[in-house]
């Protein structure tokens, strides 16, 4: 096929726009024959700018006003509420926030306004045990732990190394102690976490037709093969999540793409081969988002399977382009009710052909001796006496573990670490070397300025970010919290009125 022939040029019917030049011509094949009379909406919204969004940190403020006190200093920034998400706003193209020491404090974080959807019907409750199986680069996982509000156990796993380091600073920057971040095989996981989980999300790999219009590259690496390729995998994932949750659990499938085979098809298959999950009808964003559409299941004993149940897809969800104020999302919510299940059934050859028996090595490295970690606790309680005005063992549920010379808070849920890469066993509190205790970037973005006994606002936060020096009230020594607008940026060590700067250099910034 010619390079002209496999795309559909946008300015036919006189549409235009600056991010999309021309859809693949298969694609618009498709979601016409789909859509019908509401394509020509559909393609509409291509000549329409994308919409941006932020969600506030609600780990970092006491409320929605304090984190609107904060913003409304910031005049260039125009601010509108995000329907479906509470802690969600849009902002205008033009502005960056993005670009400001608050981001860096964490005080929000920069999300597609769909994208929010999936975790507001997973809805997580503090206390639980919850996995966010697809997790990089972390707005998702980002927005359960808000939700679960430091309490309970958050397993974020990634399956791909780089992206998992994403997610790795993405749960440090917001301050985040009570996630553990893998990465592991979906797969590898139902061996260690059965049964284990009260809420599962799978934000699956997909296709990416919904970020067409956020993303031109994703336009030029669709293709139908790769619409195959992705429900297989799709497939595979959800066997895994479908082990790994609780009797009574929740989980919430999700994708960016409009594919039913990725979607409707996917769900109706997980039902038939799963009949102890059941879909689950969920009063969140319902005025604005669609219902999946049981027509587009291919198979017709999917489709009379569904409507004899009633729901006819009720629990799934497509939120589109033309409809809301966002990009293209589909999600399903479904229980797990145990219906169905039966005791000592062969899984079937799917849930078992990707399961894997190697060995796992433990990136944090192994255990130290007895010796040295009562050594390190001790020079880790000596600087929290000194430096902080809270015992984060009575603030935390967790427990104290070394891990060569890394020392984590590890929350007290998480089985035994051994064969599992880790990349982030909870609050990474430190490092221990040369008989001395330095405390991490991690433990400064966690802790609040009135739990320390140094606080020091930055006037000019951008060089502390770019690793300057700066001066401040002689009065300090040692170890300083350096913050924004009472935001933690990072650490310094005061001495003779100024703070020598210890913000990570490998997260310097020159705006």
């Amino acid at each position: 096929m010619q390079e002209q022939e496999k795309f559909w040029n946008l300015t036919q019917n006189g549409m235009t726009s600056d991010s999309v030049s021309a859809l693949p011509k298969e694609f618009c094949e498709r979601m016409q024959q789909f859509l019908g009379e509401d394509a020509e909406r559909f393609f509409d919204s291509y000549q329409k700018e994308r919409v941006y969004g932020l969600r506030y940190n609600s780990l970092k403020f006491s409320s929605k006003d304090a984190f609107e006190s904060i913003i409304s200093q910031n005049k260039e920034w125009e601010l509108s509420q995000i329907p479906w998400c509470s802690e969600g706003y849009y902002y205008k193209s033009g502005q960056f926030p993005g670009k400001h020491p608050l981001h860096e404090a964490g005080a929000y974080y920069i999300q597609e306004p769909s994208a929010m959807s999936a975790v507001e019907l997973l809805e997580p409750k503090p206390g639980e045990k919850i996995c966010d199986l697809c997790a990089a680069p972390g707005g998702k996982t980002t927005q359960i732990a808000a939700k679960m509000k430091g309490e309970g156990l958050l397993i974020a796993n990634e399956y791909y190394g780089n992206r998992a380091k994403i997610l790795s600073q993405n749960v440090e920057r917001m301050g985040i102690a009570n996630t553990v971040v893998l990465n592991e095989s979906p797969e590898h996981l139902t061996q260690g976490f059965c049964a284990f989980f009260d809420r599962i999300l799978v934000d699956a790999p997909c296709s990416g037709e919904g970020m067409f219009r956020k993303d031109p590259q994703a336009v030029h690496e669709w293709s139908l093969q790769n619409v195959e390729l992705c429900a297989k995998r799709q497939r595979e994932i959800l066997c895994c999540a479908a082990e790994m949750l609780k009797p009574g659990g929740v989980l919430v499938y999700s994708t960016c793409t409009f594919a039913p085979e990725e979607n409707e098809q996917c769900i109706a298959w997980f039902l038939e081969e799963y009949p102890e999950f059941s879909l689950d009808h969920s009063i969140v964003g319902e005025q604005y988002f669609s219902s999946g559409r049981v027509q587009w299941i291919q198979e017709d004993r999917f489709q009379t399977n569904l409507e004899e149940t009633g729901n006819k897809l009720d629990g799934t969800y497509r939120l589109w382009p033309h409809k809301l104020h966002g990009e293209g999302h589909f999600a399903a919510r479904l229980v797990k009710t145990g219906v169905g299940m039966e005791a000592g059934k062969e899984p079937s050859e799917i849930r078992i052909a990707s399961l894997h028996n190697e060995e796992k090595q433990n990136r944090l490295g192994k255990k130290v001796d007895n010796t040295k970690e009562k050594e390190a606790y001790q020079l880790y309680l000596e600087f929290e006496r000194n430096n902080l005005k809270i015992v984060l063992e009575e603030k935390i549920k967790g427990k104290l573990v070394l891990f060569s010379d890394q020392l984590y808070l590890l929350p007290v849920d998480m089985p035994d670490l051994k064969g599992w890469r880790t990349l982030r066993a909870g609050l990474h509190l430190g490092i221990y070397k040369k008989n001395r205790f330095e405390p991490s970037h991690a433990l400064a973005m966690y802790l609040y300025s009135e739990e320390v006994r140094q606080y020091a606002e930055c006037e000019e936060p951008l060089k502390y970010l770019h690793g300057e020096t700066f001066f401040c009230d002689s009065a300090l020594k040692g170890w300083v919290l350096v913050g924004t607008a009472g935001l933690p940026l990072g650490w310094g060590k005061a001495t003779n009125g100024i703070v020598k700067n210890h913000y990570p250099k490998g997260l310097r910034i020159c705006y």
